[in-house]
């Protein structure tokens, strides 16, 4: 089984009636319920306002994959869980960094550039598979057409990806980066743009279907319980040698 934490702000949900209505029960438990729909996922969510913001240490240490969205509260997150998210994906876990994640504490402090970007307000976006060989792309078609997303353009101050799965093309013109994937010690993190407040991307199944395919592909065979330097003895017979 894989063990999946879905992290959301959760505050325009409540605030704003137009989110609510999108996502009446929250953007994490909208990605929790259609992630539960996969026989090997088991899912649990935490949010911004609970004790160390639902990740303690026992959550962490029982999460294969951690998927984060926030928007306008990145300052608020405490600089020990975003140390002990970083230190965690080190160690194997994997990292999914949705839409305004760009700027997200644990994103930052894996990627080490400032995630700044251009961006306006909604316009038509096509998605574009640019690696359709790719686990996450797997079953995506050549393009997913979304009528409203906020627009993200270049530049976009990230390291350059080791693989790019998307590109997002917009009606104004803008391209983006949409779909990129790191190694990171021993974890892997996967940051993919739609997927904005007040758009209800996150209902689409293909968008869905991405995030599935990269919950799988983010997922460690084994994380290690620490990381340590050792000392390496070479034995006298083999000095011999």
């Amino acid at each position: 089984m894989i063990k999946v934490t879905v992290w959301n702000e959760y505050r325009h949900e409540i605030s704003d009636e137009n989110v609510k209505a999108i996502y009446p029960d929250g953007i994490h438990n909208c990605i929790g319920n259609f992630l539960k729909n996969e026989k090997k996922i088991t899912v649990k969510t935490a949010t911004l306002d609970e004790p160390e913001h639902g990740l303690t240490d026992e959550v962490l240490n029982n999460t294969d994959v951690l998927i984060w969205w926030g928007h306008a509260h990145h300052g608020e997150v405490s600089d020990e869980i975003a140390d002990k998210v970083h230190q965690r994906v080190l160690k194997g876990m994997g990292f999914i960094a949705l839409h305004s994640c760009h700027v997200a504490k644990p994103f930052l402090k894996l990627i080490g550039t400032s995630g700044t970007l251009k961006w306006r307000t909604d316009d038509f976006e096509r998605l574009w598979t640019v690696m359709p060989s790719h686990p996450i792309a797997e079953g995506i078609d050549e393009y997913i057409e979304l009528k409203d997303e906020e627009m993200y353009g270049e530049p976009f101050d990230i390291p350059t990806p080791d693989e790019l799965v998307f590109i997002s093309w917009f009606a104004g013109g803008e391209v983006f980066r949409s779909g990129c994937c790191w190694n990171r010690g021993m974890g892997k993190v996967f940051y993919f743009r739609p997927g904005h407040e007040t758009n209800p991307s996150y209902h689409i199944p293909q968008i869905q279907k991405i995030i599935t395919n990269a919950v799988n592909w983010a997922a460690p065979k084994k994380i290690l319980d620490e990381l340590t330097c050792s000392n390496a003895t070479i034995s006298p017979e083999e000095k011999r040698k």
